[in-house]
């Protein structure tokens, strides 16, 4: 066979020499580079974010809007003798001690829920509680009234209401049955606040009898209690010497009494209580804290 032949079989079944091609790998999406911020700034941002969510500086942030809803809401009324919602009442600024005075006229009382009640930091320190009326009556929610306020640690004082138609030491004797002042608590008080068909003299000595035996025994000068108009008439200038609560209602400063400084001021007797079914009296102490201390049986 000729040779030109073989070569040209050969070079057909060789032909031209090509490079294997590998086979095409998947294309994907190209990842997005994440933005890493410096430690300093991520720190930055949870302290703040500490601070921001603490009860402590969120206390502040609340109280400060509290006070703006309050500041909008009080256009038009005196700033120191505003409208407390939550005991429906107006309550003058000027004092920081509060508390009411109950008997049976109130009910049921959950005293702690009556403590637990605060508006814009006013709050029940105190309660007089009445005890004994006449010398046959007693209050029949006084015992309970006298325990449970004391277990809400709530200082108490007991009341007396003053017949002046009835002897002075046997209404002292008979309160003294019935009411049992320890240390701690607010001096007895006699409420005296209405002639009861007898003249201003003989009103006068049955109460002298009454606030006589009273200091003797107990060894502390009781508080008078009286509405403003009651003592202006009967009672200024015969019993300076013991400590005066006064009654007068809806305005937003309290004078002296005449010449005698008051120590308590019952300023509204129509405050909405939580814990008590019914409206009650409010008090004010003229006086701050320390005063307040002063005040209590030793």
């Amino acid at each position: 066979m000729p040779a030109s032949n073989n070569n040209s079989w050969i070079n057909k079944a060789s032909g031209p020499s090509r490079k294997p091609v590998s086979p095409k790998k998947p294309v994907g999406r190209k990842k997005k580079k994440k933005n890493t911020w410096p430690a300093w700034i991520k720190l930055s941002i949870a302290a703040a974010a500490i601070i921001l969510l603490s009860p402590f500086y969120y206390g502040y942030v609340v109280r400060f809007f509290v006070s703006s809803w309050r500041w909008v809401r009080d256009i038009g009324e005196n700033p120191h003798y505003r409208t407390y919602k939550s005991f429906n009442i107006r309550i003058p600024d000027k004092y920081s001690i509060h508390g009411i005075d109950v008997s049976y006229a109130q009910g049921n009382i959950d005293w702690q829920k009556v403590k637990t009640m605060e508006d814009d930091s006013v709050r029940i320190t105190f309660a007089f509680i009445k005890a004994t009326e006449g010398i046959l009556s007693v209050d029949p929610y006084f015992q309970r009234n006298w325990r449970e306020a004391a277990k809400a640690g709530i200082i108490c004082g007991a009341y007396h209401y003053f017949k002046p138609s009835r002897s002075g030491s046997l209404q002292a004797r008979f309160f003294l049955q019935t009411a049992k002042a320890e240390k701690g608590d607010l001096p007895m008080v006699v409420d005296v606040e209405e002639l009861n068909r007898v003249s201003p003299e003989q009103m006068r000595r049955q109460l002298k009898d009454f606030l006589d035996y009273i200091g003797k025994k107990s060894k502390v000068k009781p508080i008078i209690y009286s509405g403003l108009s009651f003592y202006h008439d009967y009672l200024q200038g015969y019993f300076d010497e013991y400590p005066l609560w006064v009654a007068k209602y809806d305005q937003p400063e309290l004078g002296p009494a005449g010449n005698k400084q008051w120590i308590i001021w019952q300023h509204s007797d129509k405050a909405t209580i939580t814990g008590i079914n019914h409206v009650v009296d409010f008090d004010a102490f003229n006086g701050d804290s320390l005063a307040f201390r002063q005040l209590l049986i030793r």
